[in-house]
Formats: C-alpha cells, structure tokens, sequence
C-alpha cells in the first residue's frame, strides 16, 4: 500500500509538472518578428492577386494566419514610414523625417520613446537586421565612417544592430556592425561620404530629362562615376544617381576609400539572412524582437544570381522572389528552432511600389502587364491609395487563426502601441504617440480597427474615414509623377493632381478617379477639420 501511494505521488508531480511546463508555455510572451519589404505593393503578392510573381512563403503566411486589406504604411516614402514604425508618432509631426542621405543626423531623438525601447523594458533582446534610412549621428555631414558611428539604433532601444545605413541606392556601399562599418581594414585609404549641395530631391527635380552636358567630377576622391565612365555600368541611370560607381551601378553620392569594406549586392539578402539567424539564436530564455529591413524591391534591383529570371517580371520581379526566399528563410529557422508556434510575424512594406526610380534597369519594359498596385491608382511618393495600402499579414499559430481575411483598418503607426498592448505593458503617459491600440484587430479577434488614418505623401497629407478619402489641397510635387510616367502603357502611370481639394468614395470608387468634392461639401468640410484637428493636438 506504502508503495502505491509513493507511486501515485510520483504520478502527479510528473503530470502536474508537465501541466505547468504546458500552463507557462502558453503565457510565454511571443516572440515579435518584423519583416518589412522596400516598395513592394499590394499586387507584387501571390495571396493578394499577383499570378506572374509567385511568392509561395508570403503566401503560406497568409494562408496560416491573416492578410489584411486596409492596412496602411503612413508614408509614400521610405524614411517617413519607417519613423512612425518605431516611433508611433505620424512622420509629419518631425521636420526631419524625410528621405535622408548618408550625411543626415538621425531623425528620431534618443530621448524618445521607441517601439524597440518598450520592447526591451518588458523583458524583450531587441536587434535590427537590413536597411535603416533614419539618419546616423547628430550632426550634418560630420559623420566619421572610419570611428564611432552614433548614435544610431543602439541609442534608440537596440541591444544588437547591423545595417544596411542609407539605401542600397547610395553611398556609402558598406554595413554598420553596431557603431562600426563592417569588415573595414584600418589599413585602407579612410572611408569618405558626399553629397551635392543640393537637397537629392532638388537636385532631380533640376535634372531630370535633362541631356547630362559634360561630366560632373567626384566630390571626393577619383573614383569612377556614372557620368564620367558610363561604360562600366550593368544599366545607365537618371543624373541624381550617377554618383560613385560600385558594383557597376553608379550611386547616389560620392564615395572614397574604405574598399575592404564595401557590399557585394548579390550577397545582401544571404548575409542578412545569417545576421538574422545570428541575432534569434543568441537571446537565451529571453524573447525575442527582430525588426528585419529587407532592401528588396527597391533599386538598384541587383537579385542574387540563382533568382535572376525567376519571376517573368524582369528583375524588379525577381527582387521580389528574392524577398519571398528570405521570409521563406526566417520560417524555417523558427520551425528549426521551435520557435514558429509562438512567434508572431508581421510582414508588410514601407510604401507602394514603383518600376522606374532612377535606374534604366528594364523594369518598365519587362513587368509583362504586372499591376503592382492590385488596381489601386499610384504608387510610391504618391498620396493616392497605391502609395500607402501595402500588403500587411500576421502569423502567430499559438494565438492567430488561419485563414482569415481583415478589413479592419490599420497603420503601421499602431504597431507600437499594439505590441505595448501585446506584452502588458504601457506607454508613458506623457508621450506624443498617434496609434492606437489595434491588438485585437491585429490577432484577428475582430475587425474594428482604428476610425480613420493618415497618409503622409509628396502631395501632401491624405486622410481616410471608413469609405471616405480626402486630400488636402496643396502644391504637388512633380518628383513621384517623373518617375511614374517615364515610358508608356504600364499599370503604375498617373496625372498629377492639381492642387484642390479632392474626395473621393473608395467604395465605389477605390481607383479614385472622380473627385465629389463639390457634391458633398458638408463631408469635404468633416474631413478637412478633422485633419486640421489631427495636426494640431501636439
């Protein structure tokens, strides 16, 4: 009898023991994985439509937990989107959160809150692997690329980082390992980084179309450029990226020394893939938050060889498979790791898409009736839809149903305010923050999203409430629309809009071609006010 019972005891330690292994695993905080992708549009993906471009690991995504139709980035643009992101604050809020060069303070205050900051307070290792366009340093062109380079993301909430600093559009063509460029021999000539005098948006807007009369020399160095040796290049480029030569694709910007150092941009996304396999293999019993920047499709659109032709898109097509790869890559490793129930992915991109910006890289020619933009008018810099209403899915096994459809309406703005939500935490009550908690949305609980959203553009602001889309009246810049209406009969090409008011019914009207600004003025003067309002609460 003695022995019975000792053996009964013994059962329910094990099995109590099992129960609370299986009680604390499912209170585990997640895992929170960013996949964020670089001008790919709602029509680059299969689960939203794309036939010619197959992206079966984004698709799998989707399939696996839920793809969202009215998910916004809050910019056209790169930097812009990427500063509400970490922030949760609208990008217009912040003079200097605009597209950014290499010689570019950082735009986003270290005294600020960040997403990554809450993140690591609440128990989280925080890294950033890819590209981060914010701006390094705190002063104009006095960044030492041969020191220290800060702050940066480790003075923003980071514990690890390892960028790509600018785009793979500019120079300096080379990778930060926290304060330090990567692989840079102190035996080499010091690095060196400049750009014209002039804004890089000025300096287009005077240029472009222009016949390049005569050469224009490097700024620093000797080193070829695409004006003065455009026969080293693999494709010709507009005069704003003629810059330094490197890789045979000339630049943005002037670039000196620093040659041991230098990226081979075939080898990016491998090298960003171990990076970030590093990063998720080294938090020990601590979860883990990886903000994964990936440069594709962005130009120039340089694609590993094994994924050239890939797509039937041309290479902007085969940027896109290489991205799909590299989400197909994280997936693994978690399943490997067994990670993949309890993490939860957030893929979207920073902005719509655009085949021509910059480089005469075939994009046009070749995309083979491709609609990158799933039928929505616009695309990059743009304030119609096709600029912000970017492909967004959320996997999360452990908690997110599969197979689910959204139509709630969320920005990426909320993500900060949604994650803090996530893992119990708050933010400071004394914070600017313009998101709002979406969690429930976010893990498919149900679709009220958040009333309205802002769109930060080169039109200027946009805003959006329920059907309703409004456009604030303004100068237009011509730089998105040069860019979209180079070449002829493709998906992506636009008029610019003059500089009214313009409302639109996206209900039955989602390309936005009839504005009913003079039919409705009572809901032109509601939204109107309400942006009005929305500028002005800080």
């Amino acid at each position: 009898m003695e022995r019975f019972s000792v053996i009964i005891i013994a059962l329910v330690l094990v099995f109590g023991g099992c129960q609370s292994k299986k009680e604390n695993a499912e209170h585990q905080k997640p895992n929170i994985l960013i996949i964020y992708a670089d001008d790919l549009g709602l029509g680059d993906v299969g689960a939203y439509g794309s036939e010619l471009i197959k992206t079966p690991n984004m698709d799998a995504l989707a399939e696996g937990g839920i793809k969202f139709r009215n998910a916004y980035a809050t910019s056209a643009m790169c930097t812009p989107s990427r500063y509400s992101l970490l922030t949760g604050q609208y990008p217009f809020r912040e003079k200097s959160a605009v597209i950014l060069s290499a010689e570019d303070p950082m735009c986003i205050d270290p005294e600020m809150t960040t997403l990554p900051d809450v993140l690591r307070n609440y128990g989280y290792r925080t890294g950033i692997v890819g590209k981060w366009h914010l701006g390094l340093g705190d002063t104009i062109r006095g960044q030492n690329w041969n020191g220290e380079v800060k702050p940066g993301p480790l003075e923003l909430g980071f514990d690890e980082s390892f960028l790509l600093p600018v785009t793979n559009d500019r120079v300096p063509t080379v990778f930060l390992d926290g304060h330090y460029v990567y692989k840079l021999n102190p035996d080499d000539e010091p690095l060196q980084v400049r750009y014209p005098d002039e804004s890089h948006h000025a300096f287009q807007e005077e240029q472009f179309g222009k016949e390049n009369q005569g050469a224009l020399q490097p700024l620093v160095g000797n080193l070829p450029t695409g004006l003065t040796h455009p026969e080293e290049l693999r494709y010709s480029a507009d005069v704003q990226h003629s810059g330094t030569i490197v890789n045979g694709v000339s630049r943005i910007g002037h670039m000196a020394g620093g040659r041991s150092a230098w990226w081979d941009d075939e080898n990016i996304s491998d090298l960003f893939n171990v990076k970030a396999r590093e990063f998720m293999s080294s938090t020990g019993d601590k979860p883990f938050f990886l903000y994964l920047s990936m440069p594709q499709p962005h130009v120039p659109r340089i694609p590993n060889k094994r994924f050239v032709g890939s797509s039937g898109c041309g290479l902007r097509g085969d940027a896109i498979v290489e991205f799909d790869w590299i989400v197909g890559q994280m997936m693994q490793y978690l399943k490997e790791s067994g990670q993949f129930e309890n993490t939860l992915i957030l893929l979207t991109s920073d902005n719509g898409p655009v085949f021509f910006d910059g480089y005469y890289d075939g994009a046009i020619k070749e995309h083979n009736g491709h609609h990158p933009s799933n039928g929505f008018r616009g695309g990059k810099y743009i304030a119609y839809e096709g600029g912000t209403r970017v492909p967004t899915i959320a996997h999360w096994p452990r908690k997110i149903k599969a197979g689910q459809v959204s139509d709630a309406l969320i920005s990426q703005v909320d993500f900060m305010a949604s994650l803090t939500s996530l893992v119990g935490g708050k933010l400071p009550e004394d914070g600017r923050f313009d998101g709002r908690d979406v969690l429930p949305a976010l893990l498919g609980e149900n679709e009220e999203g958040r009333e309205y959203i802002v769109q930060h553009s080169s039109d200027g602001l946009g805003l959006r409430k329920g059907k309703w889309k409004y456009i604030e009246a303004g100068e237009r810049s011509g730089f998105g629309y040069n860019r979209h209406n180079l070449g002829e009969g493709h998906s992506l090409q636009i008029e610019k809009p003059d500089t009214i008011e313009y409302l639109f019914d996206l209900e039955v009207d989602p390309k936005e071609e009839k504005n009913l600004a003079e039919q409705n003025p009572d809901k032109l003067k509601e939204l109107r006010e309400l942006l009005v309002k929305i500028k002005n609460e800080f």
